[in-house]
């Protein structure tokens, strides 16, 4: 068995048909006794509502995937290189480029007969940005063979790219002159004062990235709760058909047994009756027989008689 072929099947199928497919190709593997097979297959793992729409979205609409993973190449490359008006470019694309495929993937989902939720959706976003940051994930995903959301703080956390500075090539403007001193002279800012204007800014820079970090966090954390509680409700919903078609079973098995009981009721019944009449032929046969003779030897005796 291939199991190239298998997993390239079995990733294309909507989460709800992935595991009995899977199983179904296990089932099969270890009938052919190819164990290797079947271990390899019965390792492959369901994907996630929203991994499963990304990955259509690779498979389905390959030049746009394409052109998300070069975009992603860029952006690991700014941020390697630290080259600042690359980074403000590719980053523009970014936002623009994650929300157009993420509804992309979501009406990609739809056409296949599995609508996806708002929430849904911003994992969707989430997923895309993890494949603009790493590179593993991106691999994945070229593939269609993403299984979970990544975790939404992956990469480009060094530098954000709001907060890279503009390259300038004007001169910059001259500082506002300070209050006079006591000595008439104007008062050159001091190197302190310079620096601590630098650190203010610098800790604004990072209390803002701290914040969106946090924020990002936040919200996958309500992803990642809402998609357990959706794939709780499901196996919930599994979980009671199952018992349903148990049930169910239980009473057919009953029926079928109450109709042997009366089967086995009715041919006592006709095994009794039916010995009965064995029982009174038998001595019907006896009686006869005895007749019979009887008859045979009163014959005899009339014969010597005469």
């Amino acid at each position: 068995m291939d199991v190239e072929e298998v997993a390239e099947e079995l990733y294309g199928l909507r989460p709800a048909e992935f595991v009995p497919a899977r199983d179904a190709y296990v089932a099969e593997a270890r009938k052919a006794k190819d164990a290797k097979a079947a271990k390899a297959i019965a390792a492959l793992r369901r994907p996630s509502l929203a991994a499963w729409a990304a990955n259509q979205l690779a498979r389905r609409r390959q030049e746009e995937a394409h052109q998300f993973l070069a975009l992603g190449e860029a952006l690991r490359e700014a941020h390697r290189t630290l080259d600042a008006e690359q980074l403000r470019t590719a980053s523009g694309q970014r936002r623009r480029l994650v929300t157009t495929l993420a509804r992309t993937a979501a009406a990609v989902a739809g056409e296949a007969g599995q609508p996806v939720s708002d929430t849904v959706l911003h994992e969707i976003e989430q997923t895309l940005h993890g494949v603009l940051a790493d590179e593993d994930i991106a691999e994945q995903w070229s593939k269609g063979r993403l299984v979970k959301v990544p975790e939404a703080a992956v990469g480009f956390a060094a530098v954000a790219p709001d907060t890279v500075p503009a390259r300038r090539t004007a001169t910059p403007k001259t500082p506002p002159p300070a209050p006079k001193a006591k000595t008439g002279k104007t008062a050159k800012p001091t190197t302190a004062t310079t620096k601590a204007g630098g650190d203010e800014s610098a800790r604004r820079l990072r209390d803002l990235e701290h914040a969106r970090t946090t924020a990002e966090e936040a919200d996958a954390e309500v992803g990642r709760r809402e998609q357990g509680l959706a794939e709780a409700k499901e196996a919930r919903q599994a979980a009671a058909e199952e018992a349903e078609r148990a049930a169910e079973r239980v009473r057919s098995l009953e029926g079928e047994l109450r109709d042997a009981r009366q089967t086995k009721q009715q041919t006592g019944a006709v095994a009794t009756t039916a010995g009965k009449a064995v029982t009174t032929a038998e001595r019907a046969l006896r009686e006869a027989r005895s007749a019979a003779q009887q008859a045979a030897r009163a014959v005899q005796r009339l014969e010597r008689e005469s």
